[in-house]
């Protein structure tokens, strides 16, 4: 499996009381826990669903033309129920503006089908949570 280029992996240790550090393979660090925490795992996965969408979005829209602003916020209600703590209700809105002029207009046209696009096929991480997938846990 090492040598297998689909494999994604994050390693987290302990730094006290409710406090990790999450770490990625090129060395990018962040900070996880609790509440008091910089984000807690929950604030991370809306984060993650968030940047997953954005920068397919991002991407493609910029080649039309630069945004102006550029803002994407992730919603969801915690519930405890019978299945559980889990999300629900997730939303994720976007708040784009594009500049005036043919290049802005052709990005404004195309932001719908982009953001369709990312939600239905394109997110790694929304596709994720959408269709769902069994998670193995290990003790080594």
């Amino acid at each position: 499996m090492a040598n297998d280029p689909s494999l994604r992996t994050v390693s987290l240790s302990r730094d006290g009381a409710g406090a990790f550090t999450a770490t990625n393979v090129r060395g990018g660090i962040v900070s996880v826990g609790s509440a008091d925490s910089d984000f807690t795992p929950v604030e991370l996965l809306l984060a993650a669903i968030g940047a997953c969408t954005a920068v397919d979005v991002g991407t493609v829209t910029a080649r039309r033309a630069e945004p102006e602003s550029f803002q994407v916020r992730v919603d969801a209600h915690k519930v405890r129920d019978e299945q559980g703590n889990r999300l629900t209700d997730l939303a994720v809105t976007f708040e784009v503006r594009f500049p005036d002029g043919a290049a802005g207009d052709a990005a404004r046209e195309l932001l719908p089908k982009i953001v369709a696009q990312s939600h239905d096929r394109l997110c790694t991480v929304g596709r994720t949570v959408e269709v769902g997938t069994p998670i193995a846990t290990h003790i080594e």
